[in-house]
C-alpha cells in the first residue's frame, strides 16, 4: 500500500527513484507525570467566546489519553460540558473554586489563577 500522507513529507516534492520511501518524523508524546508532580493552574477565560465564561485548566504534562480521562472526570463531577486539547481542559462556566478542590483531593497541585 502506498503511503500518501503528503502533509507530513518534509522537503520532497517529487522523485523518480522506484524504491524511495518517505521518512516521516514522529513526535513522541511525553510520559504522564504523577499527579503529585503536576502543577495545574485553574483560570477563567472570556476571550473569543462571545462573553461566555469558560474555566481553563492548564499546565498538564502527559499523553492525550490521560488528559482526556482527567477532563471526563472533571466534566462529570461538575455536571457541565467541555473539551480537552493541546494540554488544556476547557469547561463551560465558572467552576474555579470547585475544580481546585477536586484536583487537590485527587492529588494534583492545583492553584487558582485570576
Amino acid at each position: 500500500m502506498v503511503n500518501n500522507d503528503w502533509k507530513r513529507r518534509s522537503g520532497i516534492v517529487y522523485t523518480t527513484s522506484p524504491g524511495f520511501v518517505y521518512e516521516q518524523e514522529h513526535c513522541q508524546e511525553q510520559a504522564t507525570l504523577p499527579p503529585a508532580q503536576q502543577k495545574l493552574v485553574v483560570t477563567i477565560d472570556r476571550r473569543r467566546r462571545a462573553g461566555k465564561q469558560v474555566t481553563l485548566v492548564s499546565g498538564f504534562v502527559g499523553c492525550d489519553d490521560d488528559l482526556q480521562t482527567l477532563a471526563k472526570t472533571l466534566k462529570t463531577q461538575c455536571g457541565v460540558g467541555g473539551t480537552a486539547k493541546d494540554g488544556e481542559i476547557l469547561l463551560q462556566g465558572d467552576f474555579r473554586d470547585r475544580l481546585v478542590t477536586l484536583l487537590n483531593a485527587a492529588g494534583y497541585k492545583a492553584k487558582r489563577g485570576n
